[in-house]
């Protein structure tokens, strides 16, 4: 079996490298190796690797910017996505891709399933619908996964950005009224071989799943754990959890709209493979910890 990782720089990308190891042969690459704004090079990479399955955890994630450059986030987010897919049905590989809560609007009161109606408010959630819907259009053998608020020990994120700024300040703002699951690259990186492994014993049919850590919490509820945990740990901070204010999303103006609700229903992935998804606070506490002891290595 060989598997082709694009976005391995990334953090999922960086996880998924472990993950499918015990799959087969994965053949890894980077910005360096993959431009996705070069779609004649993007294909003849396809074509040189000839991979029994594509995993493509690369996207331009850069929400904000993104308002202002939606062409570049499109072709990187969807015209290189539907390449990818048609190479794949033309070859009869397995398609994983990687999607987002960005594609709904955020006004439904309850978790999204993936039948609900989409609606993207942002330049960055509409790049990603359109490549749902190339793929779709592609008709390969594709999995593509939803997720959300996503962190890890490596690259930037909110978990390392609260951490930093609590060393540094003795307050902080963060957003309370927006709602979903922090989820972990590694967890992504571990059910996505798990769900590679079900597709391949026809356990688990292809489409769109969700793919979320369990529970919910605000962006508020998210910071005050993780200072919590850390100071628990004994870490050396300036904020205290008392000290982390709480204020709604008009406060905090940014370019990108954010969904107000991004809590996504994982119960047809859970499911299919005979799962339950852990709650999001145990990666989260994972997370905190490994932080704070690659900085006492270091």
């Amino acid at each position: 079996m060989k598997i082709l990782l694009l976005g391995k720089d990334g953090q999922v990308g960086h996880e998924l490298q472990r993950s499918l190891a015990s799959l087969g042969e994965v053949m890894a690459v980077g910005r360096g190796e993959a431009d996705l704004l070069d779609l004649p090079s993007l294909n003849a990479l396809l074509t040189a690797q000839a991979p029994n399955i594509i995993v493509n955890a690369a996207a331009y994630t850069a929400v904000d910017k993104a308002e202002a450059d939606e062409a570049t986030a499109y072709k990187i987010n969807a015209e290189a996505v539907g390449l990818m897919a048609d190479f794949a049905r033309q070859s009869g590989a397995l398609f994983v891709h990687y999607s987002t809560d960005y594609v709904f609007d955020g006004e439904k009161t309850a978790a999204y399933v993936e039948a609900d109606n989409t609606n993207p408010q942002s330049a960055y959630g509409r790049s990603k619908r359109a490549s749902e819907e190339l793929i779709a259009r592609s008709s390969c053998d594709a999995l593509v996964f939803r997720t959300c608020w996503v962190y890890s020990v490596h690259g930037r994120n909110f978990v390392k950005t609260i951490l930093n700024l609590a060393k540094e300040r003795e307050d902080i703002n963060v957003v309370a009224d927006q709602y979903g699951a922090p989820t972990s690259a590694e967890l992504i990186a571990d059910v996505t071989a798990m769900a590679i492994t079900g597709y391949s014993l026809g356990h688990l049919p292809t489409g769109i799943y969700h793919l979320a850590a369990a529970g919910e919490t605000s962006w508020h509820g998210l910071a005050t754990h993780v200072v919590a945990r850390a100071l628990a740990a004994g870490a050396k901070l300036k904020l205290s959890v008392a000290r982390i204010q709480a204020i709604p999303t008009e406060a905090y103006p940014v370019a990108a709209k954010r969904p107000k609700n991004s809590r996504l229903n994982t119960a047809a992935l859970s499911s299919a493979l005979g799962l339950n998804l852990p709650d999001w606070k145990i990666h989260v506490d994972r997370t905190v910890d490994l932080l704070l002891r690659s900085e006492t290595a270091a």
